[in-house]
């Protein structure tokens, strides 16, 4: 089982040879700060500008992450991925948006997902993000127990309304709905909102999942307390598990605000709380359902480990691995391959619409150094097992 990570012919199974060209080329990018620093820099003023960059765009970095433009365009990769037994989470990665127009159109954009992946065995989960719903400001002062105003009442009813149309129509068509984590002083007002969807629609089986980003230090805390109140009220827990994405944002603001930094102090730290999150629901996955989203290699052997030495099937449809299209092709089609219940993450929309996402990715990826090596090192021994 050790070595099972290490095979890029099944990794990269489904990438010619031109796009395993593609992936080498980018991922070298990525490596080099200066060069998405600038690459970030010229991309926002090109498109800013109206300059005739999406073609380029599209060709490269938006084809290795995205899926396509809207939902159809997506199908070819659904399909593709699917026959290697890997499923799809559509992922409508429009990002920044403040306006309650624009609000509706996500809701609007997140139920007709929810009305295709309902007739699509490769898609199994409806996702969406806080903020795709409402704007930050109102979760944070929400969060913090903050008065509102009369309209904002009235706003905060609305995201209320939206996050109860999509949870209610995920359980009329018995898909699971996965709700992404954002900054920690926003945090608070989605996973309420969550527990008590939670409470409505998790009665028999796993409906809703929330996510624990666990380079928070507080959040296995967390877990146990809402643990206990979903035995006493009669409910099961859905959690998508990560290790997060606001670190340098979480720290400066808390040295700003002069409050307890919420960030684990070390990497070390951080992979021991996800670890430890883990295995205190799978103890208790008869209460629960994991999703574990990680491109962490140990995390992953040992959900892989728990499972092979427990009664549970590897199909068990609690237990879910997660990763995003375009990385770690090396854990999603090994442990699919070796019959684990696998999804990718496949982030898509306007070009121009997700470029913030994509800006994101590069950025993080390039933060993350043992990632990007390993996933060059990998590209790397399947160019010479080919011969490429």
């Amino acid at each position: 089982m050790e070595k099972l990570f290490d095979n890029t012919e099944v990794a990269f199974s489904l990438k010619s040879d031109s796009e395993l060209e593609r992936a080498y080329f980018l991922f070298k990018l990525i490596k080099s700060e200066p060069l998405v620093k600038i690459g970030t820099a010229v991309t926002k003023f090109a498109l800013k500008s109206s300059l005739p960059v999406e073609g380029l765009i599209r060709s490269t970095v938006f084809d290795h992450f995205c899926g396509g433009v809207n939902e159809q365009d997506c199908m070819p990769i659904i399909k593709k991925m699917y026959t290697k037994k890997v499923h799809s989470v559509l992922d409508y990665s429009v990002e920044g948006k403040e306006e309650e127009a624009q609000f509706d159109s996500v809701l609007e954009k997140t139920l007709s997902i929810i009305n295709f992946v309902g007739e699509k065995n490769a898609m199994p989960f409806a996702v969406f993000k806080p903020t795709g719903f409402g704007r930050f400001e109102l979760y944070r002062k929400k969060s913090e127990q903050s008065e509102l105003t009369e309209e904002e009442t009235k706003e905060w009813a609305r995201v209320v309304d939206r996050y109860e149309k999509v949870a209610k129509a995920c359980y009329d068509k018995d898909e699971c709905l996965l709700v992404d984590a954002e900054e920690s002083w926003m945090q608070k007002a989605a996973d309420d909102l969550l527990e008590s969807l939670m409470e409505k629609y998790n009665k028999n089986k796993v409906i809703i999942f929330s996510t624990l980003q666990l380079y928070r230090h507080d959040r296995l805390d967390y877990l146990k307390g809402l643990h206990k109140r979903a035995k006493e009220k009669g409910f099961k827990i859905g959690m998508k598990l990560v290790r997060g994405a606001y670190m340098e944002k979480e720290r400066e603001r808390a040295q700003q605000k002069k409050y307890k930094d919420p960030i684990c102090a070390s990497k070390a730290e951080t992979d021991k709380n996800f670890n430890d999150v883990l295995r205190y629901m799978f103890d208790n996955i008869e209460d629960m359902s994991i999703f574990c989203g990680t491109h962490n290699e140990e995390s992953s052997y040992l959900l892989m480990d728990l499972i092979d030495h427990s009664d549970y099937e590897k199909k068990d449809s609690r237990l879910w691995f997660g990763q995003l299209y375009g990385m770690s092709d090396n854990i999603s089609y090994n442990l699919a391959d070796s019959g684990f219940n696998v999804a990718k993450y496949l982030p898509f929309g306007p070009v121009k619409d997700v470029m913030p996402y994509l800006i994101r990715r590069a950025e993080e990826n390039t933060s993350v150094a043992g990632q990007t090596n390993r996933e060059l090192d990998l590209i790397s021994t399947e160019r010479k097992r080919r011969k490429i």
